[in-house]
């Protein structure tokens, strides 16, 4: 994959995602499909109530039009990238169902767990699935050492836990304006670099297609937000991610280059563990961006500082497996 097809992947898909966002986000806001700020978070919060919502369904619709044109244009349209787009529909679909009837229907619980739960093991197994039609791999390994453990058809066991865990990681870590966005280019970009370099072409189409469209998302989404993702971006994004790691068989070194979001979601399970054994509370909120904000931090510094922590943590697997 060239330089060229590379920035071109990136380019078509931010100005794919920018035209959308023009068309979809004054229909967003003329449907009322506005975003309800709960009540115990950060009170500066609350004047982002009334933005639009759902705006996943900007950058999914590019995704889905840039991506087999592209993959096919280039050669590298295939199973995997099949594979990649159910998943990124599929888990999108359970966000979009869950925000419409939130933010449509007004009830504000959603979909419970157990549906959201449900929906995502269907898809991961039909993936699973779908992969083993061809020659998939089901070892697992741990980054810069030789360790390898073939799991055989229990990996489906695993890949079920990797999509819901990370969808759902993804998840948690998006509640301020561009924090997402920008972590989500900086890691579908770091595994982009990282497909070319183990030559899979396919793969690398589908990250940057990707990366270009957060970076064309991130027009709208940056603070002031004029449009959140929801559970209809995050959710999708989350397992695309997961997805990818599982296919360029470096399912562990999503742990380091997904690191916020790992970090996002630890603190939520520390924080919930230490107030029902204690009842006390480790962070004065979580997930622990907004810890930070209640510590006196502006968004925009917390959102510049967790970017900063993304990008680190992408380079330096990167360098390390590139070089």
């Amino acid at each position: 994959m060239t330089l060229v097809t590379t920035i071109t992947a990136i380019a078509v898909t931010f100005g794919l995602t920018a035209i959308l966002g023009y068309a979809i986000i004054p229909l967003l806001r003329r449907m009322k499909f506005g975003q309800s700020i709960r009540e115990e978070g950060p009170q500066a919060h609350m004047k982002k109530a009334g933005t639009p919502t759902m705006g996943g369904l900007i950058f999914l619709v590019a995704i889905l039009i840039a991506t087999p044109i592209l993959s096919y244009i280039n050669g590298v349209l295939t199973t995997q990238t099949i594979v990649l787009l159910l998943v990124l529909v599929g888990f999108g679909i359970i966000g979009f169902i869950d925000d419409f009837i939130i933010v449509v229907m007004k009830r504000n619980l959603g979909l419970t767990s157990l549906q959201k739960l449900i929906g995502q093991i269907i898809i991961a197994i039909f993936a699973f699935f779908l992969l083993k039609l061809g020659p998939f791999d089901t070892v697992i390994s741990i980054p810069f050492t030789g360790f390898e453990l073939d799991m055989g058809i229990f990996y489906v066991v695993f890949l079920i836990f990797w999509l819901v865990g990370f969808s759902n990681a993804v998840n948690l870590t998006d509640g301020l304006d561009g924090l997402v966005s920008g972590t989500s280019s900086i890691a579908f970009s770091a595994f982009g670099i990282l497909a070319v370099s183990y030559n899979q072409q396919d793969i690398a189409m589908f990250s940057f297609v990707v990366s270009g469209a957060m970076l064309g998302f991130l027009l709208f989404n940056m603070k002031p937000a004029r449009v959140f993702m929801g559970d209809t971006g995050s959710l999708a994004l989350g397992g695309a991610l997961a997805m990818i790691s599982m296919l360029m068989k470096q399912e562990f070194l999503l742990l380091i280059i997904g690191i916020v979001y790992v970090i996002e979601t630890l603190s939520v399970i520390i924080q919930v563990i230490s107030f029902k054994m204690t009842g006390k509370r480790v962070f004065k909120m979580s997930p622990i961006h907004h810890h930070f904000e209640l510590s006196g931090w502006s968004e925009w510094k917390v959102v510049l500082v967790f970017w900063g922590i993304a990008l680190l943590a992408a380079i330096v697997p990167v360098l390390m497996e590139v070089m």
